[in-house]
Parts: C-alpha cells; structure tokens; sequence
C-alpha cells in the first residue's frame, strides 16, 4: 500500500467518525427537547390536576361557608356563640382564599358567565343586579359557583313583569 490510499482511507473514515457523531448529536438533543417537552407537558397535567381537585374541595366547603353565614344572621350579634362562628368562617374563608378563591363581584350588570339569574323584576334598564340571594364563587378563571341574583329586565309595552322565582 501507498503513502496516498492509508490517508485516503484515513480521511474517509474520519468524514465518516465526524458524520456519525453529529447525527448522534443530533438524536441526543432531538431526545433531550423530546423529555423537556414531556416534563413540561406532565407538570402542567399535574397542576391542573390539583386545580381541579382543589376546586371540588372549596366547592364543598362553600356549603359550610353558608351554614355558618345563616347561623350568624340568626344569632345576637354580641354573643360568644356568634363572635365565635364567626371567627371560625373567617378562618375557614381564609384558608380557601389560601387557594385561589375569589368572591364574584355582583355590583353591577349581569353577566351569564358568571351570574344565574335566579328572579327578574321590572326597572329602568335590562340587566342590572338588584339582590345577591347566594354568592358566587371562582378559582382563577373557573367558576365554583355561580352567583344567583335577581336583575333587572325593561318594561315592555305590553305590561308589567312580575318576579318570578325558578
């Protein structure tokens, strides 16, 4: 053999040492993207997961919410027995504020996204809140519990609407 065809045969399977290790390369940063992408797409099912789950949670717990919100309403407002059920929903709305909830805001004009119209009384204007009869809750932009209200609707010509509880 020549001095020539050992360098060619040398650079040949050089070229091909350096073609191999970029395609692996390649593969281990193409495998690298996939397994961050898959980390990431697993940690986001995993939150939302737990939104979820903390969701029903503070669902359930708004029924408590309300009992303890009833009882104050029918109690002596001085008493021990109400500064007491009320430091305990204060504790309680506390904790679930902790994660995330917010109270839905029923001042203003009814919005279905959020309210349930639960009565309609005659006014000025369509759509106006005129009285909260069960709070309405969310969690980020989910809603845990609709607001029911009574709103407003615009006499017609026609007559008057009387309020109608469904």
């Amino acid at each position: 053999m020549t001095g020539k065809s050992v360098d060619r045969t040398d650079a040949d399977a050089l070229e091909e040492a350096e073609k191999k290790a970029s395609a692996n390369l390649e593969l281990a940063v193409r495998i690298q993207a996939d397994f961050d992408n898959y980390r990431k797409r697993a940690q986001k099912e995993n939150e939302e997961f737990k939104r979820f789950a903390i969701g029903s949670f503070v669902a359930e717990m708004l029924d408590i919410v309300d009992d303890l919100e009833r009882a104050l309403s029918h109690a002596d407002k001085g008493s021990d027995l109400a500064i007491g059920v009320d430091a305990v929903r204060s504790n309680l709305v506390k904790i679930l504020k902790s994660k995330g909830l917010e109270e839905i805001d029923t001042n203003g004009k009814f919005d279905p996204s959020v309210h349930e119209a639960f009565c309609i009384q005659p006014g000025e204007t369509d759509g106006d809140i005129v009285e909260v009869f069960q709070k309405g809750y969310r969690i980020g932009d989910r809603v845990i519990r609709y607001a029911k209200v009574k709103v407003t609707k615009k006499q017609t010509e026609e007559g008057e609407q009387k309020c109608q509880e469904s």
